[in-house]
């Protein structure tokens, strides 16, 4: 069993979207460690909407933060400290996605970021969406990442951009293994038929094993 640890090259790049879709394709158990602000219909709830399968386990997020900011601010305006051996990934014989905050250094106190959260043995996979400066946010994550050892993938979300994800992909040598349209909607059936395009597509072939 792996953990899949899915981060983004900033916020609203659609992280919860590819979250979903791969809990989905691999009836994977299901985590946000963090979750800062929209308490009542967070992330987990998202997922949980847009998830067919029997199997997942939605795991308790280790802080649930009632601001929707950066989480060391959120926790500031809560009156803690994010201490990161309190974040302690769920015991399960799944396959787990987790789900982080925003991007790879996003700060959880004073020393430590999102980045720190993410342990050697999990796979990453990086959500990249195209807007005017995406090239470089995406290309600074995916190095970073490469050069801390991980096993990397991409996702592309949103309205394909040929020039802007073959630079990506050639530059990086990182495979992508999925993409997620501009749809009108989402919803389980939507989901599922990703789900299953991913799994089973050539370029996914390995890393999901």
């Amino acid at each position: 069993m792996n953990t899949y640890f899915i981060t983004g090259i900033g916020t609203d790049v659609g992280k919860t979207i590819a979250s979903a879709i791969i809990t989905e394709a691999l009836k994977a158990d299901y985590w946000k460690p963090i979750q800062a602000g929209d308490l009542d219909h967070g992330d987990a709830h998202k997922v949980k909407a847009l998830v067919s399968n029997t199997a997942t386990t939605f795991h308790k997020n280790s802080y649930a933060l009632k601001t929707p900011m950066s989480p060391h601010a959120a926790a500031t305006i809560d009156g803690i400290t994010i201490d990161l051996k309190q974040i302690k990934p769920p015991k399960t014989k799944n396959n787990l996605v987790i789900e982080g905050a925003g991007g790879l250094l996003v700060p959880l106190n004073s020393q430590q970021t999102i980045l720190d959260l993410i342990k050697p043995n999990y796979k990453v996979i990086v959500v990249s969406r195209h807007y005017l400066g995406s090239i470089n946010h995406t290309l600074l994550t995916l190095k970073l990442l490469q050069e801390k050892g991980f096993d990397v993938a991409l996702i592309f979300s949103g309205n394909k951009h040929e020039t802007t994800e073959d630079i990506i992909t050639n530059m990086t040598n990182v495979k992508a293994i999925g993409r997620i349209d501009e749809e009108p909607y989402f919803d389980k059936n939507v989901v599922l038929e990703y789900a299953e395009e991913f799994l089973h597509s050539q370029e996914s072939h390995g890393f999901f094993q």
